[in-house]
């Protein structure tokens, strides 16, 4: 999948997005189970708000962690990630 930079991504209303303390980092809960994300996926996720597109995010984050390189690029390949798994949906 390509990703528009105007895309607005946010949560599959099927998933809950949260911070879980016994797992010690951000996961995804649906119905069947769950999945735990790393904390650059979790960075990520928690930043797609349904009102940011995805250059917004981008710049979130640049701002929010300077000096990562291609911070860009892994924002962006996770976002087609997660929109293939549906854990996003795109409006």
């Amino acid at each position: 999948m390509s990703l528009l930079k105007t895309a607005i991504p946010k949560l599959h209303r099927h998933l809950r997005f949260q911070w879980e303390p016994a797992q010690d980092c951000y996961v995804l809960l649906y119905p069947e189970g769950m999945v735990k994300l790393n904390g650059s996926a979790g960075e990520i996720m928690a930043a797609c708000d349904g009102k940011r597109d995805v250059v917004a995010i981008t710049e979130f984050l640049m701002c929010k962690f300077p000096g990562v390189p291609d911070i860009d690029d892994d924002i962006t390949a996770f976002l087609e990630t997660a929109c293939d798994n549906d854990w996003l949906i795109i409006e």
